[in-house]
């Protein structure tokens, strides 16, 4: 069963739901094992391990989030910008608040530095580009100087982000500065976590997906099929395809951590299973119907309703599956969103296994 309409991807969250904080420890949250047909368990990110088996592969995304979040002027008007992703000509696409305060060949300024953005372009709906003066380490400088974590906007920060933010919406995987979002599954994880998981035989490997402010735009079209899927750079090293590729020659079972690290390796998978090394942008939409080539399970926050992440689960699971978990995670009060629970999922729609819809 398949559907087009985003209608069918609504479910009612109430806001008490809505993780405002992550737990404390992190390996405290709970999980909800779905990987076995028509049972729900009910778990805990630190019960994660004894559901692993040797010759296991975990992948992780090793994204760093920046502080993307931008306050400036153009004269008197305030303008709010998210940074989004990187140009190769050094140039922003970025997200606008108050946009129609702009024109190409304006200049804003930012309280407190001496720096300033040049309008490049403008696009419908609040996109734009933007050229900065401090580029690559003092770019890096600036934005320490000028930006804030663009969290995302369920977490209610009237005041901003806090310190505590700072090192709660990072992971413990993270190397490659650009992501404006956190790939939330991977906050779970601790050094006490990875120890265990590493005791049970399971293996590790990273990629990077530099998630986009994209990320947090709702699908705001009737039909799925006409959404426009933002798109994210990453990149996939010839050393991690090949574990990848050896993993599943040997048997051994591809477990993503998280929507991001699963959108980038089904990126890079063929038509055959096998993953290529990979360096560039994608912009995949997986949705019902889709047949996964790389991943046999998912480690996954939930995710917003109407969400392209709510897609991508109810085609991972299966429609009806992914509805059952998610009823079920709200009748059991589980947390959702970035600093929320987590479930564990099996992949009903594989060429490496293929099952019908669970």
């Amino acid at each position: 069963m398949s559907s087009d309409r985003t209608e069918d991807f609504d479910f009612h969250l109430p806001e008490s739901l809505i993780a405002q904080e992550p737990a404390r420890p992190r390996e405290a949250a709970r999980l909800l094992d779905a990987t076995q047909p028509g049972i729900f368990a009910d778990r805990h990110i630190r019960d994660l391990p004894s559901l692993l088996k040797r010759g296991d592969l975990l992948v992780a995304n090793n994204t760093a989030v920046i502080r993307a979040q931008l306050h400036g002027l153009r004269g008197e008007a305030k303008i709010g910008i998210t940074l989004d992703q990187i140009q190769p000509d050094g140039s922003w696409h970025v997200l606008v608040r108050n946009a129609r305060r702009l024109k190409v060949g304006d200049t804003i300024a930012f309280p407190g530095v001496q720096d300033i953005a040049r309008v490049l372009a403008l696009e419908p709906g609040g996109g734009a580009m933007l050229r900065f003066s401090a580029e690559g380490d003092a770019f890096d400088v600036f934005l320490q100087k000028a930006g804030a974590l663009a969290l995302p906007p369920y977490i209610h920060r009237p005041e901003g982000p806090t310190a505590q933010d700072t090192s709660d919406y990072a992971t413990i995987f993270e190397c490659n500065k650009g992501a404006v979002a956190a790939p939330t599954a991977g906050l779970h994880f601790t050094p006490a976590l990875l120890k265990a998981v590493d005791a049970t035989g399971a293996q590790r490997c990273t990629l990077t997906l530099h998630v986009g402010a994209g990320t947090f735009l709702p699908v705001r079209e009737a039909e799925i099929s006409e959404h426009k899927m933002h798109s994210e750079r990453g990149i996939i090293t010839p050393e991690t395809a090949e574990r990848i590729n050896a993993t599943r020659k040997a048997g051994g079972r591809i477990i993503a951590i998280g929507t991001t690290s699963l959108r980038l390796l089904e990126t890079a998978t063929d038509e055959n299973g096998i993953v290529h090394p990979f360096d560039g942008t994608t912009s995949i939409f997986i949705r019902p119907g889709y047949q996964f080539r790389a991943v046999d399970m998912l480690l996954t926050n939930f995710h917003l309703p109407r969400s392209t992440l709510f897609m991508l689960v109810s085609a991972f699971a299966g429609v009806e599956r992914a509805r059952q978990i998610y009823a079920h995670a709200v009748a059991s009060g589980y947390r959702f969103y970035s600093y929320g629970d987590a479930c564990l999922l099996r992949c009903a729609h594989s060429i490496h296994a293929p099952t019908s819809e669970q």
